[in-house]
């Protein structure tokens, strides 16, 4: 998985848009929460996935799929090293965030 492939499949959603956010860039559905974040410095993405997911997608990322090291990672947010990373895990990763922050009410 490339920077850029992991842009275009965070873009690929409707209603996402791409803004700077810190030293990454986020990706969001207009007029709700951000759903990932990359850093293109250290290929590494933080995706924003449900806590009962977590799990699941680090189970498989074998070392490469990791919660956040603080109380971000305990809200759901999962770094992904993307050079580790098959592209149809992170595609299903993005999908599962992308579809959270969707449906969840805008602002919440």
């Amino acid at each position: 998985m490339t920077t850029e492939v992991f842009r275009k499949f965070a873009l690929s959603f409707p209603g996402t848009v791409e803004n700077p956010h810190f030293d990454r860039m986020a990706y969001k559905v207009e007029k709700r929460r951000i759903f990932a974040t990359l850093h293109e410095v250290s290929n590494s993405a933080n995706i924003k996935l449900p806590v009962r997911d977590q799990g699941v997608f680090s189970t498989f990322g074998n070392g490469a799929i990791y919660p956040v090291p603080n109380k971000w990672g305990l809200q759901g947010w999962t770094t992904f090293e993307l050079h580790r990373i098959p592209d149809e895990l992170l595609r299903d990763a993005l999908e599962t965030a992308y579809n959270d922050v969707f449906t969840a009410r805008p602002g919440k």
